[in-house]
């Protein structure tokens, strides 16, 4: 189907028709022992790319994709105990070296992180990057200013008044409460038409946080300055390029830690809700 770019390699197709069972919409076939796409479902088609990923053999390309664009899973997964390791290890991360992250590692970082899941696999999340300490440190002084001057005038709401204690630490001894000093922090946010825009974003960055963990790096759900730009200063998210159609979803700094630990954290059990339902 040109429309899908959906091809067969018959070479290599044995008919198992895995990826039809697997496709979640339904949009494949099987004619004549061959997979196909169905004409009038075929644009139902939200380029899942299960097909291309479930056939065992390598024999489907779709959407411009072939099996020589993807990396194989076999005796490549992570063990289960380190993987259990590596989600219990995980620390917020509040004190930073005064560097960047190298471009490489930021550039793989954010490129497997935009793997994650998306509602109706929209892939509408952007992430919006401060990638050096210097762009960083003039963010920085900018929120802080804005933030004496809402201080200065009365203007903090209520609810955030607790915000000008941060304003004077800053002033007074150069404590940067909101970004924790971190050289980048990333931002994520979703068009609002998305099915589920704020899900999309916070979903983005737990693949973010945990693969930058991997690489050595810190992070930290920054929770105030996602306050900042959404309740006091959201002039500045247009200013950094923040689409104005957009859901804003949260604030992440990262950066290399200036903290290393060395254990994880026994916490309680979990809380747990076991179903016995009967009608």
């Amino acid at each position: 189907m040109e429309s899908l770019d959906f091809s067969v390699n018959e070479e290599r197709c044995i008919s198992c028709a895995a990826c039809v069972l697997d496709c979640p919409l339904l949009v494949l076939t099987m004619e004549e022992a061959t997979p196909a796409v169905i004409a009038d479902r075929a644009s139902m088609c939200i380029t899942c790319l299960h097909c291309l990923t479930v056939c065992p053999t390598g024999a489907i390309s779709i959407g411009g994709f072939t099996p020589e664009d993807c990396l194989e899973l076999e005796n490549m997964l992570p063990e289960p105990n380190k993987m259990e390791t590596l989600i219990r290890g995980r620390r917020s991360v509040r004190t930073y070296e005064d560097e960047d992250v190298e471009p490489a590692i930021m550039e793989r970082l954010l490129q497997v992180a935009w793997q994650a899941p998306t509602g109706v696999n929209a892939r509408g999340v952007l992430f919006t990057v401060v990638d050096n300490k210097e762009t960083m440190g003039k963010l920085r002084t900018a929120v802080m200013k804005r933030l004496a001057e809402l201080v200065r005038t009365d203007n903090l709401p209520e609810p955030v008044s607790f915000f000008a204690g941060f304003s004077k630490l800053w002033e007074e001894k150069g404590i940067d409460t909101l970004f924790r000093g971190a050289p980048h922090i990333i931002i994520t946010s979703a068009p609002k038409a998305c099915p589920c825009p704020e899900q999309d974003c916070l979903i983005a960055l737990s693949y973010f946080e945990l693969f930058a963990r991997d690489l050595g790096l810190g992070t930290v759900w920054d929770g105030l300055a996602t306050m900042a730009f959404a309740e006091l200063m959201p002039e500045l998210l247009e200013k950094l390029g923040v689409p104005a159609d957009h859901s804003l979803g949260y604030v992440m700094a990262f950066g290399k830690p200036a903290v290393e630990y060395h254990r994880t954290v026994p916490l309680r059990p979990a809380n747990i809700n076991r179903v016995s339902f009967a009608e």
